[in-house]
């Protein structure tokens, strides 16, 4: 598939070199896109554009920016070049501030979420939540001795997320589809509590795991 990714930061350039290694075809999008030059020269066959080229060029896009610059991103990509189209959505709603004993803090609250401020400001495009609760280090194919990981994902509408599953599957992930847009107020906090262990203890390697009696 043609993979837009919209981010040029670590989220954004781990992913679409995963997808790369997947067999995808894959433009990275930025408002620099010069910045990018190094990346692609060592990731060859991938593509470097502005939001708005990268855009036109997906399938399938992934929105890997900052919570705060989520919206802005996809006003400069162009909603109508993303109409009808899955948007993987990863980002997290984190507020510029300093977390509060490893505890990060969201400029939303738990009857809202970032995805669904998204999703109202853009009707027309297909989001889909997915890798906001695992660090970049993970996730493309991600290897642990109790197996393979589970993602949570959710969104409005079926036929996207059942693209986005079939991403995450060759990514080495259990897809845990939680529902429509409204269950991204579960599925963003999940950041906090995977940043937890990270910021008290240093640990960023893990990875969350539902488990079915």
């Amino acid at each position: 598939m043609r993979i837009g990714v919209l981010g040029s930061g670590v989220v954004g350039t781990t992913l679409a070199g995963g997808f790369l290694t997947h067999g995808h075809e894959v433009m990275i999008g930025s408002r620099e896109p010069g910045k990018l030059q190094d990346w692609a020269r060592q990731n060859r066959g991938s593509r470097t554009g502005t939001p708005e080229e990268t855009a036109k060029f997906a399938e399938v896009a992934v929105l890997a920016v900052k919570g705060t610059a989520a919206a802005a991103m996809v006003r400069a990509a162009g909603p109508a070049h993303l109409a009808g189209k899955p948007v993987i959505d990863a980002t997290n709603p984190i507020a510029d501030v300093p977390p509060v004993d490893g505890v990060l803090r969201f400029f939303t609250s738990l009857e809202d979420s970032l995805m669904e401020r998204l999703q109202t400001e853009f009707p027309q495009i297909r989001f889909v939540k997915a890798f906001n609760s695992v660090g970049s280090a993970r996730m493309v194919d991600p290897k642990y001795a109790a197996g393979r990981p589970s993602m949570f994902i959710c969104g409005g509408d079926q036929p996207a997320k059942d693209v986005v599953a079939r991403l995450l599957d060759q990514f080495g992930w259990d897809v845990e589809d939680m529902g429509g847009v409204e269950a991204a107020r579960a599925i963003e906090p999940l950041c906090m509590l995977w940043c937890i262990p990270g910021f008290r203890h240093n640990q960023w390697t893990h990875a969350f795991k539902l488990l079915k009696g």
